[in-house]
């Protein structure tokens, strides 16, 4: 029997309870939010200087989460709608593949969705108001949440088999969200892809090119960041050059530096130098790359060389270029 699922799960992914919720499936929507916490949480709306509580959870938009997963499921798989509740995220998951194909064009139509996969079933839910009579309702749950100033919902529809859909119930960074989320200018389409950005998740290479060619983002794909100009008008300059980094001639006078003032130095004197300056993008396998080819193009161009075995090896400065490199930079390589 077709059953939709409930689990409280804590931080380290430990389950805390659980329980499920059988037919009939019209009063899943109000069963699931007797069970799920959702927190009171405090947020600084633009414009004033005192916080303002609001819940966790906008209810509208985990019934509208719900029921889609109920009006879409595939029942002849036999699978069960699954809602796991975390401390700062609700994550809903059913069975079948997403028949729009995207999220994008789930936002841009204008008309009802053409193709159901239980028509009757979705049909009744409509009369009942239980699901957006325009097919709309993806596009207002992204909608309401932006109004919140809450991250938009995930929607993981990598799996051929089933679609996962998060909704966020903690304003991760409450300053950038909420300026972002403000932008008069964007359209929604553009601020899923800046959210998605900003929480490390992927977008696809057209969709990189379509925020270049608007100059949203900045970086090489897949590892993106939102551009100065966009920085700028969110006021969040800081945090743009935290994420760019510095240009590559900053990082090489800095090993030059360290190694003309202390060598020999170890490898790990040079990553204790470099790794806190590098790019916040960058994961700690690719800073430790970063730090190797910085390296490795000082040495080819003459300017360091390594002493000693390879385990203790240790760096110094080569004598021809302590005297071309005392008191400036190394310019022009």
């Amino acid at each position: 029997m077709a059953k939709v699922s409930w689990i409280l799960k804590d931080a380290d992914n430990h389950e805390l309870d659980y329980a499920h919720i059988g037919p009939p499936f019209l009063l899943a929507g109000d069963q699931l939010l007797q069970r799920l916490r959702n927190l009171t949480v405090r947020a600084l709306p633009s414009g004033t200087l005192f916080p303002q509580e609001l819940s966790q959870y906008d209810p509208w938009v985990l019934r509208e989460a719900l029921h889609n997963a109920i009006a879409h499921q595939d029942y002849g798989r036999h699978g069960r709608i699954t809602v796991v509740e975390f401390p700062d995220r609700v994550l809903i998951t059913n069975v079948g593949d997403f028949l729009p194909g995207t999220i994008r064009t789930v936002i841009e139509q204008d008309a009802p969705q053409e193709l159901y996969r239980n028509p009757m079933l979705a049909d009744a839910m409509v009369e009942l108001n239980l699901i957006d009579t325009q097919g709309g309702g993806i596009k207002r749950m992204f909608e309401t949440q932006r109004r919140r100033s809450f991250p938009l919902p995930d929607y993981d529809l990598s799996g051929s088999d089933r679609v996962q859909v998060t909704i966020p119930g903690r304003i991760l960074d409450e300053r950038y969200t909420r300026l972002l989320m403000q932008q008069p200018d964007l359209s929604l389409t553009q601020v899923i892809l800046l959210d998605r950005i900003q929480k490390g998740l992927p977008i696809s290479r057209d969709e990189h090119q379509q925020l270049k060619k608007q100059r949203l983002v900045e970086g090489r794909f897949p590892h993106l960041i939102v551009s100065a100009a966009m920085a700028r008008a969110t006021g969040e300059t800081a945090r743009h050059i935290r994420e760019s980094g510095f240009e590559k001639q900053y990082y090489l006078d800095l090993i030059l530096k360290l190694v003309r003032q202390h060598g020999p130095v170890a490898r790990k004197e040079v990553d204790a130098l470099l790794l806190p300056k590098l790019p916040e993008r960058l994961s700690e396998e690719q800073k430790l790359r970063k730090v190797q080819n910085l390296m490795q193009e000082l040495r080819r161009a003459g300017r360091i060389e390594r002493i000693g075995t390879l385990e203790g090896a240790r760096w110094i400065l080569r004598a021809a270029a302590e005297d071309s490199t005392k008191g400036g930079s190394i310019a022009g390589d």
